[in-house]
């Protein structure tokens, strides 16, 4: 029983196009393409025929690129003019919408935890405890010890904690220290963000309309 062909080849005004997929294992390729020149050699004779090699999403290093040259040069009219990849595109809000790490535990004094993006701790951080996000971080917890959020820049990140009593908080290069800026008693979540360049502090309930896209992450 014949197995499924991984290369299709297409004749345009330009020449022909040989699309390669990008799912098999690259030995598999090069045997097909083998048969497939061999199979079909009397059609590949007579004048210059340029080819176009497509690999789909399949990224070459050059030595693999010219291994199929070798193999399509065996034909001496087929003339290679290119070999290309079209790689994925990235997720256009990948760059716009940091994955959101979660973790339970508590961050003991000395210990530091660092990450790139969101950071949704449940548990405590301890005086002497430290965490340190690209993006916003979030305590279901009582927060005593130091938060830096936004490490990379991000003057729009924000830090929230079920308890806010830090020794110091950061969000970029923003840093605020206890007593004077964090009096408040009260027992609800809190979080602070920038505000005009000073650190400001609010109810979480009023997180939703500080800034709604907060509320939307994608995670990891």
């Amino acid at each position: 029983m014949a197995g499924k062909s991984h290369i299709t080849i297409k004749g345009t005004k330009e020449g022909l196009v040989f699309l390669l997929d990008d799912r098999c294992e690259f030995v598999t390729l090069l045997d097909e393409l083998h048969s497939k020149l061999d199979k079909h050699e009397k059609q590949f004779t007579g004048p210059i025929i340029h080819v176009f090699i497509k690999l789909g999403t399949r990224m070459l290093e050059e030595e693999d690129k010219e291994r199929i040259r070798s193999v399509i040069r065996r034909q001496g009219n087929l003339i290679i003019q290119s070999i290309e990849s079209n790689p994925p595109e990235a997720d256009a809000n990948s760059s716009a919408a940091p994955g959101l790490h979660t973790m339970a535990g508590i961050v003991r004094s000395g210990q530091t935890l660092e990450f790139d993006g969101h950071l949704l701790l449940l548990g405590d951080v301890n005086p002497g405890g430290a965490i340190r996000c690209t993006g916003d971080v979030y305590v279901l917890g009582a927060l005593r010890g130091t938060v830096h959020a936004g490490s990379s820049g991000n003057e729009a990140a924000i830090i929230a904690a079920s308890l806010m009593k830090p020794t110091q908080l950061r969000i970029a290069e923003i840093i605020s220290r206890p007593p004077d800026e964090w009096t408040s008693a009260e027992p609800w979540m809190e979080y602070a963000f920038l505000r005009d360049g000073t650190m400001s502090i609010d109810k979480m309930t009023s997180l939703s309309r500080h800034r709604k896209e907060l509320m939307q992450f994608k995670g990891v």
